[in-house]
């Protein structure tokens, strides 16, 4: 069944959730980073486990780190720039997929079960009506290579929708978050965006995404061209660069990301797509970026300057490339049993040994 839950949206949402958005807290850091050195084990061994702990409780603005209620947004939105030819399927399974999504026959429900998370799919702008929860800003975006994907009313929209799950969330108890999409032609987009905002080459920063064949992929690429060309987006605006070459899935995850940090919620990126909108939202405000936790390296070209560029990375390599949030969910179980040492471990102290101690 649907969730018909209505959204707390009015004007001058984003301003006001950008405007609340500052650094993380750095005592709070400072009380975890003393814990970790004070459990019984070589200093710094646990690595990456050890960092995302130190940063989470940075974010909660607490070394008592909770992590009970975890939650997968999937923004889900159709395309009009499929018309160009650059997918392999038609934009009709973005409605099949995202309805799967409530029924555990998509991957991302499968390993959210088993994660012990909750999904909440969002139609956000797929091409027909669904039985998801109906969040749509409009029937798809249009054909960014003849004009604006969106309007900026449409995009501030779907950034607004992303903030205001995640005060809902909030409210709702969860403690982190993590970031999904489905929406065929949804790379095209996100190559764009990446292109555009790593200052790269088109062709450099676009790959086959679900599988193009090289004159697909050349289609996709000229698609890009072509829509940069005839929007020429304003790079001093990011809302304005989204609007024109974004896609309504992107900018509802962007939200999403800008909510967290104003919330004191963090976020998991998933792969490319969901990386494409952490770099939005680090745009519309760079201190956003430090609420964000990648969780793998993607195959797409520009995964990795987009990761450097972010500040990111990834603890995993799994050479996993399917969206949804997958990547992102798969984090989960490991911040679980980071947390587990973290809190359950005993100290050198109880256990009479000699600390370890910084070597210089």
């Amino acid at each position: 069944m649907s969730e018909e839950r209505k959204l707390n949206l009015y004007d001058g949402l984003l301003e006001e959730t950008v405007s609340r958005i500052q650094a993380p807290d750095k005592d709070a850091m400072e009380e975890a980073q003393n814990r970790w050195n004070a459990i019984a084990h070589p200093l710094h061994s646990l690595g990456k486990l050890e960092d995302m702990i130190i940063q989470i409780a940075g974010i909660q603005r607490t070394s008592r780190v909770k992590l009970d209620k975890k939650g997968l947004i999937t923004m889900c939105a159709d395309n009009g720039v499929v018309e160009e030819g650059v997918t392999q399927t038609g934009q009709e399974v973005t409605a099949q997929v995202a309805e799967n999504f409530l029924s555990e026959k998509a991957t991302a429900g499968i390993l959210c079960r088993k994660a012990g998370a909750d999904i909440f799919p969002i139609d956000i702008g797929i091409a027909r009506d669904t039985i998801v929860r109906n969040c749509k800003i409009s029937y798809g975006t249009k054909n960014m290579t003849k004009g604006p994907a969106m309007t900026r009313a449409e995009a501030v929209k779907a950034l607004e929708t992303g903030i205001a799950l995640v005060r809902e969330k909030k409210a709702d108890g969860y403690r982190i978050l993590a970031t999904g999409e489905m929406g065929i032609g949804n790379t095209t987009t996100s190559s764009a965006l990446a292109s555009f905002f790593l200052k790269q080459p088109v062709e450099k920063m676009t790959g086959r995404g679900a599988g193009l064949t090289s004159e697909g992929l050349q289609r996709k690429i000229d698609a890009i061209r072509k829509a940069i060309e005839v929007n020429q987006p304003d790079p001093s605006d990011p809302v304005d660069v989204l609007a024109k070459i974004g896609g309504l899935d992107i900018a509802g995850m962007a939200g999403v990301f800008l909510g967290g940090a104003a919330e004191g919620i963090p976020v998991v990126i998933d792969g490319f797509i969901s990386g494409v909108a952490a770099l939005v939202a680090s745009e519309i405000c760079p201190l956003s970026k430090d609420y964000m936790i990648a969780s793998h390296m993607s195959h797409e070209p520009a995964a990795d300057l987009m990761m450097r560029t972010l500040g990111k990375d990834p603890v995993l390599h799994a050479d996993m490339c399917l969206g949804e949030g997958t990547g992102a969910v798969v984090l989960f179980p490991v911040l679980d049993m980071a947390l587990e040492v973290y809190d359950r471990m005993s100290t050198f102290a109880e256990d009479d040994i000699e600390a370890y101690k910084e070597l210089k």
